[in-house]
């Protein structure tokens, strides 16, 4: 059954499921028709197979959407995240492994209903924010294909963008998942350090990295997030979820925004940028939004130690223990 007509976002589907019209079997089949007629974008690295596939539909048994919160909605995973069973490459084919078991969030999803689809295409060890520094190919952007994805999870922004898929996970150190989901027209969120466990992640830099989320809008992107926000005693950032958990809900009236002083802004020279930044201020000040000006010096600052500072030196030496691959192998940029 082709159900092209149907949003895969969670509450379309999940409504579907409730009412009989369609089933997860059928929504697989739409997906994979769909991959197969979008095969130049070069999203994916590893495909699941029918047979791996059927095993997580198996297991789904009746429709239950408080035991399964997501129940029958498939998902694209990062390759450099741990499914059991399917090889994690990091985008260099030298370093691959399969592991026995999934990472924590990823078991998290499956345990929720969630079905992964496959793992998708990265800059090589979560290494730039364009989507282009791997041996599978660069990734080419939804909307144009001679503009840059963005990274480094550029296949599961892409991967969602394309509608073949519901919602995707990435990973975000400075930006590799909020970048191609904002290259792509999607959502991308990154959790506070911690508030996800990275325990099965390949790390880019430890202490900074957090497993992120791509969206069709912020309620999915908040289901997901609540799904995976429980605390991992094997990682040692693991932490309690904050009190309002992951209610992305937010009132614009009455709420206030940060906005940095006028000088402070800088679009180098990208005159629609600019455009886009004036008319979101708008939207947001027409329902109801307070606009409070702030010193954005500090995080400027901080922004700058994350390509410049001592996170340089541990990103170095984990990598460095952690390859054991021969740097000629390496994409160049890398």
């Amino acid at each position: 059954m082709e159900i092209d007509e149907i949003s895969l976002d969670i509450a379309s589907l999940h409504t579907g499921y409730a009412e009989g019209r369609f089933s997860p079997q059928d929504v697989m089949e739409t997906v994979a028709a769909r991959i197969r007629r979008q095969p130049d974008h070069n999203a994916w690295i590893t495909r699941l197979s029918n047979e791996q596939i059927r095993d997580y539909l198996d297991a789904l048994g009746p429709v239950d959407l408080e035991a399964k919160p997501l129940y029958g909605i498939h998902c694209a995973i990062k390759d450099n995240l741990d499914l059991a069973g399917v090889p994690t490459t990091a985008a260099c084919p030298e370093y691959a492994y399969t592991p026995e078991k999934s990472a924590f969030v990823i078991q998290c999803l499956i345990d929720a209903g969630a079905i992964p689809v496959g793992k998708t295409n990265l800059d090589q060890f979560a290494t730039g924010l364009v989507g282009a520094r791997s041996p599978y190919g660069a990734v080419h952007n939804s909307f144009n294909h001679n503009y840059i994805s963005g990274g480094s999870s550029s296949g599961s922004a892409v991967s969602l963008a394309m509608g073949q898929v519901s919602f995707s996970l990435g990973t975000d150190t400075a930006g590799s998942g909020r970048v191609p989901a904002a290259f792509n027209n999607l959502v991308g969120l990154k959790p506070t350090k911690g508030w996800l466990s990275t325990s099965g992640v390949v790390p880019a830099c430890r202490s900074l990295d957090c497993v992120s989320i791509v969206a069709l809008g912020a309620d999915d992107a908040a289901r997901v997030l609540d799904v995976m926000a429980m605390v991992d005693p094997l990682d040692a950032f693991s932490r309690p979820v904050p009190i309002n958990g992951g209610n992305a809900s937010v009132r614009v009236a009455g709420t206030r925004f940060g906005v940095p002083r006028a000088e402070q802004l800088d679009f180098f020279g990208d005159r629609l940028a600019a455009d886009a930044f004036e008319l979101t201020i708008d939207v947001i000040r027409k329902q109801g939004g307070e606009f409070i000006e702030i010193d954005y010096e500090p995080f400027d600052e901080a922004a700058r130690l994350l390509y410049g500072g001592p996170w340089i030196a541990e990103r170095s030496v984990a990598v460095t223990q952690m390859l054991g691959v021969d740097p000629r192998l390496l994409d160049p940029c890398v």
